[in-house]
């Protein structure tokens, strides 16, 4: 007999992903103890379980994926083959209509952007604090993608308007947004988006500089930190309009002491997951009635826990650079957000990931 978490780590299937379809009346345990609840799985459900887990990889509907499992060990083999000849034609069917569908949206992005290639670039130069960029850059550099086919997203986003400089970074399973205070611009709103080589570069001058400043003029940037400088090329392409995603609902607040908490993520339960061939380790974590939150070990459930990737989380923790941080939780499929008690400028977004079906 196999307990739940064997069944999960020899199946490919997740915990949540089995208490689902036990609940559906799918894969029912062999056994459940009366007096735990705990679920016990006979030797024979694992070859149905790893069968289970390549329809859920191929999203197959839950109507057909019951008739697959009801009929996979008959005799007679032909319902399940018409059933797996069906779903795959339409996913092929889906692709055909989606590629129609992409092809159209890049159609109404080339007539926005012809318009766009003659507008002139922003220029500006920005008296800024030293150490407000430094920690501005160092509050999100975490964040920043290094997806070869999303170049934009490898770099920093430098959004300057009125006296504030908001720096950006997001990969899109993370976000991370600081603000720092600026001078010298009174214009309007001036963006660039900068490569993390010269991020980088940009941030070894910062040290013990107390103000330096900061031109975008013609897709350059270029930082003058006292006698030092340095500078490049902008990204030409467009950043996200990150104002809009990080428009969240209120959600609850809990306070948490960094470096225990930091500590209790580090060494507390994870759960495997697989997407798309990679492979993570999630942390779920709940907020109990008293506003404490801490991660739950692999067994818990419920419709309040939230998971999300644990290298992410201790990324973020670290970033943040303070010893107090309040984690504000929305629903499950919220990103989770965490800020600096009293900052509502310089704060993480989680994305989290779906435990079950």
């Amino acid at each position: 007999m196999r307990s739940i978490g064997e069944m999960a780590r020899e199946s490919g299937l997740g915990v949540s992903a089995l208490r689902f379809y036990d609940r559906a009346g799918i894969l029912v345990p062999d056994r459940v103890d009366p007096v735990t609840g705990y679920r016990w799985y006979a030797p024979e459900q694992l070859g149905e379980a790893r069968v289970l887990a390549r329809l859920r990889r191929a999203g197959m509907p839950l109507a057909d994926v019951r008739l697959v499992l009801a009929g996979w060990t008959a005799a007679d083999t032909d319902l399940v083959r018409r059933l797996l000849e069906a779903h795959l034609r339409r996913l092929q069917e889906g692709l055909s209509a989606a590629r129609v569908e992409f092809s159209a949206l890049r159609d109404l992005l080339d007539d926005r952007e012809n318009p766009l290639m003659t507008s002139p670039r922003s220029a500006a130069r920005l008296s800024v604090s030293g150490p407000g960029l430094a920690a501005a850059l160092d509050a999100v550099r975490f964040a920043a993608g290094t997806d070869p086919d999303l170049p934009v997203l490898a770099g920093v986003h430098l959004d300057a308007e009125g006296d504030a400089l908001h720096a950006v970074a997001t990969d899109r399973y993370r976000m991370a947004v600081a603000r720092t205070a600026v001078g010298g611009h009174g214009g309007g709103r001036v963006r660039a988006t900068v490569p993390l080589p010269l991020v980088d570069a940009m941030r070894a001058l910062l040290d013990g500089e107390d103000e330096v400043s900061l031109a975008v003029d013609d897709g350059r940037v270029t930082l003058e930190a006292g006698d030092r400088q340095t500078g490049g090329r902008c990204m030409e392409q467009d950043f996200p309009d990150y104002r809009r995603l990080v428009r969240l609902p209120a959600g609850r607040r809990a306070e948490v002491d960094v470096p225990a908490f930091t500590e209790a993520v580090r060494t507390g339960p994870v759960r495997r997951h697989e997407d798309g061939g990679t492979k993570s380790e999630l942390t779920v974590l709940e907020v109990s009635e008293d506003g404490r939150v801490a991660p739950v070990p692999e067994g818990a459930d419920g419709p309040d826990l939230v998971a999300v990737n644990r290298a992410f989380l201790l990324d973020a923790l670290a970033a943040a650079a303070d010893d107090r941080l309040v984690l504000e939780f929305g629903a499950p499929t919220t990103p989770l957000a965490i800020r600096r008690p009293g900052d509502e400028h310089t704060f993480s977004l989680l994305m989290p990931v779906r435990l079950s079906d």
